[in-house]
């Protein structure tokens, strides 16, 4: 019986039988199979290992997943995007046996990064799966999908109809909740999970592969009858699995953790933390001993870069990255639709909605992209970045109007140019400011006489990553062409172009 379908029919029965015992098997490459020993499984609070039969025992499984961690060079079976490393509360015999399969590629591991579908009708789940998975599957294939929360919004009966259409891109996928997957009537943060955990299985688990170890978290905690109805943290089970996995596993490795809520705190001046200070500085403290750390979170529906240091808890020699990663549903699947019907779905920094990729080198080294669910034929459109320019500015007017360069990926330090014509390159300046395209997209909705599709475009906000160079207006009348180039530290040399007009004007009336 599939692990799903296994979790939902224990739960429905109230089966109490404890997996506090099991086995793993593992099976070669001719099909011969026997115990594996030195694999660890866990109940999410306590880590055993298995004995030199592949036997284990000492968990507890009533009331939370057993699963396995699994260790690198070794596959698991799965039922479409679900890999079977989990058993339900209350599993036992036979159902306690993991069986593991050897041969996981040990060369270049492409991870498909996804946030925030956050589907709530049968509808958006068309729109992720038209637009998000077809684009995924023009990129891939990919070795490890990982989904960082808010699978849908508030509507786990949907779950069935997104998870068929991930399975689309035949690879496993690694789940973290989101404040989306909540149930907000239970009385507890733990039991807040159930649906998610019959779904998806354990909400804090490992797994690891020859070229990174993965760290998936909840770092969600639900406050039942308080406001806000959460907050971002671990509880103290959590951290004792974490704790105890952070302090064995390889280091040689680069190490991936992933979840929802951002690690850093968003909140306005003098309201509450949205991520509880000491939760990260314990588990930032935790990650020391760990050489090269990657941070994977959603949750905002923008997308930037953060690189914590002592005021935020990390004592690290270096930086830590987090990468907040933006959302496949964009704007919560806002805006005027395209000519399939498909919501603009553009977010408040500008960024188009879409998915991120995670390229892992075998030495642990790392690559991230980030790819829009949309293409497009316009050259000031691209995978990397969007421009934005006047069309027409005056000849000798001083020079106050900008270029644009909203960067996708850009960071505080991303060196991004421009040249006009065959002109010299000039640096451009980063500004946090709102996307001049998104602020023209909330004008039109504002002047259209009717709503232009089912929810509006966000009100633009200012973005993390846009840059602007002042137009030269001391050039020839007519037509000129603006190029944008960034220097990406993943893909390279990235370049995009706009064009500008300018005219003359004077006392008989514009001239060109």
């Amino acid at each position: 019986m599939p692990p799903v379908a296994l979790a939902l029919l224990l739960l429905s029965t109230g089966v109490a039988v404890a997996c506090d015992a099991g086995r793993v098997v593992g099976v070669d490459d001719e099909g011969r199979s026997a115990g594996l020993p030195g694999v660890r499984v866990s109940d999410g609070r306590r880590i055993v290992e298995t004995g030199a039969d592949g036997r284990f025992r000492g968990l507890s499984g009533r009331t939370a997943p057993v699963f396995v961690i699994k260790p690198a060079g070794w596959t698991l079976p799965r039922e479409g995007a679900h890999p079977a490393f989990w058993r339900a509360p209350g599993s036992r015999g036979a159902a306690c046996t993991f069986t593991l399969q050897a041969g996981e590629a040990d060369g270049t591991l492409d991870v498909a990064v996804f946030a925030d579908p956050q589907t709530g009708t049968e509808a958006e789940v068309g729109y992720y799966d038209r637009r998000v998975i077809e684009a995924a599957r023009a990129v891939g294939p990919f070795g490890l999908g990982l989904m960082l929360g808010d699978v849908t919004n508030d509507e786990p009966a949907l779950y069935p109809l997104i998870d068929r259409a991930t399975a689309r891109l035949d690879t496993p996928w690694l789940h973290a909740p989101g404040n989306h997957d909540l149930d907000f009537d239970a009385a507890d943060d733990v039991g807040s999970t159930a649906s998610f955990r019959a779904a998806y299985g354990p909400e804090t688990y490992a797994w690891e592969t020859p070229q990174a170890n993965v760290l998936v978290l909840d770092n969600v905690i639900h406050q039942p009858g308080a406001r806000p109805a959460y907050v971002g943290g671990l509880r103290e089970d959590q951290f004792a699995f974490v704790e105890a996995y952070l302090a064995a596993a390889p280091v040689d490795r680069l190490l991936v953790v992933a979840a929802h809520v951002p690690w850093f705190d968003t909140a306005s001046a003098g309201g509450p933390e949205t991520m509880r200070s000491a939760d990260r500085a314990r588990l930032f403290a935790a990650l020391q001993r760990h050489p090269r750390v990657l941070l994977l979170t959603g949750h905002r529906h923008t997308q930037q870069h953060v690189r914590h240091d002592a005021a935020s808890g990390w004592h690290g020699a270096t930086p830590l990255h987090e990468y907040n990663v933006g959302a496949a549903s964009g704007a919560f699947w806002s805006g005027a639709p395209d000519a399939a019907g498909i919501p603009d779905a553009t977010m408040a920094d500008g960024t188009p909605n879409g998915f991120a990729t995670l390229r892992i080198e075998a030495d642990g080294e790392y690559r991230l992209a980030w790819h829009p669910a949309r293409t497009s034929d316009d050259p000031a459109t691209t995978q990397a970045m969007a421009l934005h320019a006047p069309r027409v500015l005056r000849q000798d007017a001083y020079p106050a109007w900008g270029v644009y360069a909203n960067v996708y990926m850009g960071q505080a330090d991303t060196r991004v140019e421009f040249r006009v014509g065959d002109g010299d390159w000039t640096l451009m300046r980063r500004i946090e400011r709102a996307d001049p395209r998104l602020l023209l997209e909330n004008a039109r909705d504002d002047l259209a006489d009717a709503l232009r599709g089912r929810d509006r475009s966000p009100e633009a906000t200012p973005s993390m990553h846009l840059w602007r160079g002042a137009l030269p207006t001391d050039r020839d009348v007519g037509e000129h062409v603006v190029e944008v180039r960034v220097f990406d530290p993943w893909q390279g040399e990235q370049r995009a172009r706009t064009t500008y007009r300018l005219d003359r004007f004077d006392d008989t009336g514009r001239v060109r």
